[in-house]
C-alpha cells in the first residue's frame, strides 16, 4: 500500500512524534511505501498559538494536489484538514482530547472554536482511532465510533547503554509545557533533598523556568533537547522516572521507562491509569501533589527491592505495547476500509 502520514510533528521526543516515527518504521519494514507531511517539512509559524493553525493551512495546500495514496493517516485534529482533501481512504488518530488540551493551553474562548472544528474533523475520516480508552470513551459519548489503538514502542531499537551520572538519579523526559505538570516538577525540584539528583530532558515553552531552577539548585540538571537514543540511555541509567502530567494519553515515555526496567511515579490521569497498576508496575499519585511526589521519591529510592520488583512488572507491561503487536492493529484497520 501507499500510505501518507500527516502529523504536526515527526521528530523529537514528544508522544505524537514518537508514534509517527514508530508507525512509519513498522510500515516500511512491512514493505509499504510511506510518505510523511509534518511541520519539519512544511511551513509553520514557530510562535505559540500560531504553529498548529499555520500547519493546518500549509499542509492543506501541500496535499491538495497529491494523488495515488491508498491510505491517508492523519494524527491529531490539526492534521485533519489536509487529510480531508487528499486522495485515499482516511484514518484519523487522536492522541488526546483536543478541545480539553486547547482549554488548558489557551483558555475557554479558543476551546469553543476548537470543539466545533473537532466535531467536523472526525466526520471527515473513514475510521477514527484513539490512543487511550479515555480518548475513545470521550468521543464515543459524543456520538463517534472510535477504535482503540494504543501508543507503542520498538523495544528492539532501544540502546543497551545506561547513562548513570549520579547515585539516586531521577529523570523527567518530555515536553516542557504546562499540561505536562512542569510547575509541579519544578516545585518538586526546588525541595528535592541534596542527595538526590534530578535530570530534566526536553524542550518547550516553559524552558526558561526550568533553566532558572537548574541554575539555582546544584542537584537539578537541565539537559535540553536529547536524541531518542540518548534519552533512552538516560532513562535506563536512572533509578526513577517521574511524570507529573495534568493530562496524558498513552505516554510513550512511560512505556519506554518500563521497557528500560526503570521504576515510574506518574500522575493518575488519562492513559497513565491504563498502563500503570498502582504499586504493582509503578506508582500513581494525584496530579498537583508535590508532597506526595517527594514522599514517593524518597520511599522508592530507599526501598530497593520494591523498586526492582515494580521495574520487572513494568517490563512485562511494555512487551504488550511493542510495535509488532500494535502495528498489526493499524494494518487490520487499513485493510478493513477496503472491504
Amino acid at each position: 500500500m501507499k500510505i501518507l502520514l500527516i502529523s504536526p510533528t515527526e521528530k523529537g521526543i514528544g508522544g505524537v512524534a514518537q508514534h509517527v516515527q514508530g508507525l512509519s518504521q513498522f510500515l516500511t519494514n512491512q514493505n509499504h511505501k510511506v510518505d510523511i507531511i509534518s511541520s519539519e517539512n512544511t511551513f509553520t509559524i514557530p510562535v505559540k498559538g500560531l504553529k498548529n493553525p499555520s500547519f493546518m493551512l500549509s499542509s492543506f495546500l501541500k496535499t491538495r494536489s497529491m494523488k495515488g495514496n491508498d491510505v491517508v493517516h492523519a494524527h491529531n485534529i490539526p492534521s485533519a484538514l489536509a487529510m480531508k482533501k487528499t486522495s485515499g481512504k482516511k484514518v484519523l488518530s487522536l492522541h488526546g482530547i483536543y478541545s480539553k488540551q486547547i482549554t488548558a493551553l489557551h483558555g475557554k474562548i479558543y476551546s469553543n472554536i476548537s470543539k466545533n472544528y473537532e466535531d467536523k474533523a472526525l466526520k471527515w475520516a473513514d475510521v477514527v482511532t484513539g490512543v487511550s480508552k479515555e480518548v475513545c470513551d470521550y468521543y464515543s459519548k459524543n456520538g463517534f465510533d472510535v477504535k482503540h489503538v494504543p501508543n507503542a514502542i520498538d523495544l528492539n531499537s532501544f540502546p543497551k547503554k545506561a547513562t548513570k551520572r549520579f547515585e539516586n538519579q531521577i529523570i523527567y523526559a518530555g515536553r516542557l509545557s504546562k499540561e505536562k505538570g512542569i510547575d509541579v516538577l519544578l516545585d518538586t525540584a526546588r525541595r528535592l533533598p541534596p542527595e538526590y539528583n534530578l535530570l530534566i530532558a526536553g524542550i518547550g515553552p516553559e524552558e526558561e523556568k526550568v533553566r532558572n531552577v537548574a541554575n539555582s539548585k546544584a542537584n537539578v540538571h537541565y539537559l535540553g533537547y536529547q536524541s531518542k537514543q540518548n534519552t533512552i540511555s538516560l532513562i535506563r541509567g536512572s533509578d526513577l522516572l517521574i511524570q507529573p502530567s495534568l493530562m496524558e494519553g498513552i505516554s510513550s515515555t512511560l512505556l519506554e521507562a518500563m521497557g528500560c526496567g526503570t521504576c515510574i511515579i506518574a500522575s493518575n490521569v488519562g492513559g497513565n491509569m491504563e498502563i500503570i497498576q498502582n504499586e504493582k508496575n509503578g506508582v500513581l499519585i494525584e496530579p498537583n501533589n508535590v508532597e506526595k511526589m517527594l514522599d514517593k521519591i524518597s520511599n522508592l529510592l530507599l526501598e530497593n527491592e520494591k523498586r526492582v520488583a515494580m521495574s520487572a512488572e513494568g517490563l512485562k507491561t511494555a512487551i504488550k505495547y511493542d510495535w509488532k503487536q500494535v502495528g498489526k492493529l493499524y494494518l487490520d484497520i487499513y485493510e478493513s476500509i477496503f472491504h
